[in-house]
């Protein structure tokens, strides 16, 4: 299961530099406008960036409120068997 998670993140990264330079490339610069294929795919990562940051965020309160939280002792009754 590791090995496919592995594998699948590397062929990700493999896709999305292969992609990005594509559409790098296309874009003439003397014009200095980008076309509305680059346009979506800089909003589909920004979208995938806001919706990774949000339960990271959320993580990120839990994890300070664990932090500073108060710490309740549990007291253990003694019974006299």
């Amino acid at each position: 299961m590791r090995t496919l998670i592995h594998n699948t993140i590397i062929a990700l990264i493999c896709v999305g530099m292969a992609v990005s330079t594509a559409a790098a490339e296309t874009a003439p610069a003397a014009q200095g406008g980008g076309s509305l294929l680059l346009t979506l795919f800089i909003g589909f990562f920004a979208l995938i960036v806001v919706f990774q940051l949000v339960p990271a965020c959320l993580l990120f309160v839990g994890i300070l409120k664990g932090l500073f939280a108060r710490k309740h002792e549990a007291k253990q009754e003694i019974s006299n068997r």
